[in-house]
């Protein structure tokens, strides 16, 4: 991750604290870059996060259902007719 300090400086140890900040508060979400402006007494923090691939997101959220009954008729045939890999 890439991470920029303007107006002013900072320790590592202040910069892991608030990339922890931000792993914690955004849990799940890759980030790409951090700023860090310093105003004063204060900070601004800007995360800047990786693209996401939705579509491939959404297409694995379209089985996430306990029971095949919850699908409605024409999922279920989706999912009968789906090719079903050997696991080794």
């Amino acid at each position: 991750m890439k991470v920029n300090v303007y107006n002013g400086e900072l320790t590592q140890s202040e910069i892991n604290a608030y990339i922890n900040y931000g792993m914690n508060k955004y849990r799940g979400r890759q980030f790409e870059a951090l700023d860090i402006r310093i105003d004063n007494d204060y900070v601004d923090l800007t995360f800047h996060f990786k693209d996401n691939n939705f579509q491939k997101t959404f297409r694995s959220a379209d089985y996430l259902v306990n029971s095949l009954e919850k699908m409605n008729d024409a999922k279920q045939m989706e999912f009968n007719d789906k090719v079903k890999h050997e696991v080794r």
